[in-house]
């Protein structure tokens, strides 16, 4: 998965709105315009598509979690150069205040199962001998699996218990 689609598929699973996008950089201390934004969200085939670094994603996920639970006091942790799926699942588990039950459970929503040494494994350091990569299909999973959550298809009859807190 590209940043890029990352990025996008954030976008959707929550509704956000080119201007949340743009203050959830912000809240980062991170200028993005609105261009910016809309730019990054473009397929590649698109002319006016530009590419998101690493580093521009790392600002946009810092916010995400300033806007889920609170600016911390003090300097703003430095956005990492380059980020990978480890880091990106990691950020999206402080932001939403998961448990590894949570996670598990919203992985099931999309018939996806992991047991919990496996999750583990995937939010240890790189150091660790249990460290496990977090491939594509899994953060894929995931994602689809949080969008199942809050956009739950109409004609479906049981209601969704929700991870979330109240800022959605």
């Amino acid at each position: 998965m590209t940043n890029n689609d990352i990025l996008r598929r954030i976008r959707y699973t929550f509704d956000l709105k080119d201007r949340s996008m743009v203050e959830i950089f912000a809240l980062a201390d991170f200028n993005a315009t609105r261009e910016q934004v809309s730019a990054w969200l473009k397929k590649e085939e698109d002319e006016d598509f530009l590419k998101l670094s690493g580093t521009e994603l790392a600002v946009f996920l810092n916010g995400f979690i300033n806007l889920k639970r609170g600016k911390r006091d003090g300097p703003q942790p430095t956005p990492e150069k380059h980020l990978n799926n480890n880091m990106v699942f990691q950020k999206l588990r402080i932001a939403l205040n998961l448990k590894a039950e949570d996670i598990l459970d919203i992985l099931k929503l999309v018939d996806f199962r992991l047991s919990k040494h496996e999750l583990s494994a995937l939010f240890r350091k790189p150091g660790n001998k249990n460290y496990r990569e977090c491939k594509n299909q899994i953060l894929r999973n995931f994602l689809l699996g949080i969008q199942h959550q809050l956009r739950p298809e109409s004609n479906s009859s049981e209601p969704q218990k929700s991870y979330y807190n109240k800022n959605n």
